[in-house]
């Protein structure tokens, strides 16, 4: 038991699920907030966690899922908490609210969560305000890119495209959105063709606009399709010019929930420990089919140290946490980097770069 698990947590729960996310994001955009996270115990900076991964240097391979910090308000209490990597959104160029209320449900007894936020942004300018009102940021940092909802696949690209133009000047690196089950006919985009066509005018313009440095473009799939169709679908954002891989967005599955049914069944993403199994399954398929040559950002049930070993051990570069940090508290991120050194320490091996794949 932990500060957070025994005071903290039971307080937030007690309250309506988006109300404590909304408090929780307000407070930590303050700067008192990021000074007391300063306090919290930090990993020890460990050179052996290092690492080059799609043209850039991360200090070590925990980040911050899309999701949590969807508008960019909170980005310097992230690096306060030690994460190596953030990743903001999902942001669609246009402002807009998102699904209505409520949707965002806790399962406590699965540690997992559901939503369908349906990718409330106030917008790729709002973001970019947020962004350099937060400046300097020390993590390297992502932006998930979403499509309006009113806006047609076959004109996707254009919503896409818009706001890399916006945000390039924060942007580490792209994360093309296709796989998030809560705007309708999204995941049609995972399809070969649409897929690669979209991932090339995104890469094409990212390389365009700016010439201070490469902004490389990832690919976020879903965990719901097939071996082939998830193979097919990397396939054509490789041959787009994709440089990564993120595996996986939520599940609309519910196999094996304990929750009561009327929250098990509430429509959207399912995150959090359930999803473990298929994002790691994910990860194994995913890096016996491209190896190295396509880096891969495992994210889905991560709670401890031992998850995130696994997850690079099945094949990923880099992981990421975003229901486990609502169930473990702040002190997780530190817990999980420490517990990698000491799993290197333990077998052996002198970089985490070493065990990526290991087991597949």
């Amino acid at each position: 038991m932990t500060v957070y698990t025994s005071l903290v947590r039971p307080a937030l729960f007690a309250l309506d699920a988006e109300r404590a996310h909304e408090l929780t994001i307000a407070a930590l955009g303050r700067p008192w907030a990021v000074n007391a996270l300063r306090w919290l115990p930090r990993a020890p900076t460990d050179g052996r966690l290092a690492q080059q991964v799609f043209g850039l240097s991360f200090d070590n391979p925990v980040g911050l899922a899309a999701g949590l910090d969807k508008q960019g308000t909170a980005a310097p209490a992230w690096a306060a908490l030690g994460f190596g990597f953030v990743e903001i959104g999902t942001v669609t160029p246009r402002p807009q609210p998102g699904n209505p209320r409520p949707r965002l449900f806790r399962l406590p007894d699965d540690r997992a969560i559901i939503n369908r936020f349906g990718f409330n942004s106030v917008g790729a300018s709002g973001v970019a305000a947020n962004l350099a009102a937060a400046l300097p940021i020390a993590p390297r940092i992502g932006i998930n890119l979403g499509r309006n909802r009113q806006t047609p696949n076959e004109q996707a690209a254009d919503d896409y495209v818009r706001t890399v133009e916006v945000l390039h000047p924060y942007a580490d690196f792209f994360v093309v959105n296709v796989s998030s089950p809560n705007t309708s006919g999204l995941r049609d985009l995972q399809e070969g063709r649409a897929l690669r066509a979209l991932v090339e005018q995104v890469v094409t313009r990212a390389r365009e606009i700016t010439t201070r440095k490469t902004i490389p473009v990832l690919v976020k799939v879903s965990p719901d399709m097939t071996s082939a169709d998830l193979l097919g679908s990397v396939d054509a954002a490789l041959e787009g010019g994709a440089a990564g891989i993120i595996a996986t967005n939520t599940t609309v599955s519910r196999s094996g929930l304990r929750a009561p049914a009327h929250v098990a069944g509430e429509t959207g993403g399912l995150s959090g420990a359930p999803l473990k199994a298929m994002a790691t399954g994910a990860c194994r398929t995913l890096f016996a089919h491209v190896g190295r040559r396509a880096p891969i950002v495992g994210v889905g049930g991560i709670f401890t140290a031992d998850d995130a070993y696994e997850r690079m051990r099945a094949g990923a570069s880099l992981v990421q946490l975003y229901t486990g940090l609502i169930y473990e508290g702040p002190g997780v991120v530190a817990r999980i980097v420490r517990g990698l050194g000491e799993r290197l320490a333990r077998d052996g091996v002198s970089s985490i770069s070493e065990v990526i794949g290991a087991d597949v």
